[in-house]
């Protein structure tokens, strides 16, 4: 009987030393990735990988953005090289633009030259654009509709628009470069109309189309439906053509890219937190355009920011402004209002607004008089003999 329990001891022990030596179903995660990694590796261009590391490239950044382009069989690593050497680009730059940019190996060098001679069109010199590719290396190697961003170029050129507002345009906003320059000329037409339908004058026109493209020119890729839209809805809700044309200079085109049930939901919401009449909603909007602009997400978080710093509704109505602030510039700017003694729920908010540099002036007003002495130490006294 013993011998017997003694051999199913062993035989137990056996079988689990078996199944401890038994291979792993699954092969470890890190085996997948090298092995992965390996295969990807025998697929690349061998010819592109030594060139890109004669240069100092880092083939590392590439393999984890855009690793495709290392598996293309024709790329220009050399000649790109060589163009940005031309401009001006040093060892480090050249290497940091095509690991930013792997993209620009498989544009043709004649494509880019062709495109170096556009930007070179608003540019002052080969410095200016050299830092231009530096900084947007994605925007100067989207190589297409070259002749439409051209004809674009001069459009804009003959509008009067500043050549540092087209470049930065075309880093910024390349897309409205894409469109034909048919639709630009469409959207500017529609623009001015607008402008003029609603009381503008010819004068002014100009100079508020101008800023409106530099500060928006994505308002061109919206539809000239949308723009009819939008002011025929601002008319149905009581806003008369003055008033109309004092949120397009205030807002610029960002009036345009509302849709009408997006204003109706803010309007909803500003009306209900402020308790107050279509009539009086309509003097708020036009001291601050953000209520329309902002989503009722955004203006729901900066109320309550405001009213956690202990503002009162009531303050908030009298200077609807400071709802362009985030919350978090409130939180900043109260702190240093606090740190001088002035209590922002028990006064005025006109302290609290405005952009940073008024911000600034204010506080220092506010310090000087902190620190301004009593009285006139020069001045004579009066004193009764």
């Amino acid at each position: 009987m013993l011998w017997k329990l003694l051999l199913r001891s062993q035989s137990y022990r056996l079988c689990s030393f078996k199944k401890m030596q038994s291979p792993p179903k699954y092969r470890p995660f890190l085996a997948c990735f090298i092995y992965t990694t390996d295969r990807q590796s025998s697929k690349e261009n061998t010819r592109t990988v030594e060139k890109l590391y004669k240069f100092s490239v880092d083939i590392r950044k590439i393999r984890r953005l855009k690793g495709w382009v290392l598996l293309e069989d024709k790329t220009y690593v050399e000649e790109i090289a060589n163009i940005l050497q031309e401009l001006g680009a040093d060892e480090t730059a050249v290497a940091s633009i095509l690991e930013r940019c792997p993209e620009a190996i498989v544009c043709s060098p004649t494509a880019v030259n062709t495109q170096r001679k556009l930007w070179q069109l608003v540019c002052k010199n080969e410095e200016e654009l050299i830092k231009l590719i530096e900084q947007f290396p994605e925007s100067f190697f989207t190589i297409k509709d070259q002749e439409n961003q051209k004809l674009n170029v001069q459009f804009f050129q003959e509008l009067e628009l500043k050549n540092v507002v087209i470049s930065r345009l075309l880093t910024t906003a390349s897309n409205v470069f894409h469109n034909p320059v048919e639709k630009n000329k469409q959207m500017v037409r529609i623009l001015q109309e607008s402008y003029l339908d609603v009381g503008g004058s010819e004068a002014n026109m100009k100079v508020w189309l101008l800023k409106l493209l530099s500060q928006n020119p994505f308002i061109l890729l919206n539809s000239p439906a949308a723009i009819k839209e939008t002011l025929e809805f601002l008319q149905e809700q009581g806003f008369t053509s003055f008033e109309i044309l004092q949120l397009l200079s205030k807002l610029k085109g960002f009036l345009f890219q509302l849709c009408p049930r997006s204003i109706q939901n803010s309007i909803s919401f500003s009306k209900n937190v402020f308790k107050c009449t279509d009539h009086d909603l309509k003097q708020l909007v036009l001291k601050c355009p953000a209520l329309l602009y902002y989503s009722v997400p955004v203006l729901e978080e900066r109320m309550q920011g405001l009213l956690r710093e202990g503002i009162s509704i009531a303050q908030i109505r009298e200077t609807p402004m400071v709802l362009e602030l985030t919350p978090q510039i409130v939180q900043y700017r109260i702190r240093k209002l606090n740190s001088l003694g002035y209590r922002i729920k028990d006064g005025h908010l006109a302290n609290l607004n405005g952009s940073k540099k008024e911000f600034e002036a204010n506080f220092g007003k506010i310090q000087a008089k902190k620190v301004r002495p009593l009285f006139n130490p020069v001045a004579p006294l009066n004193v009764e003999e």
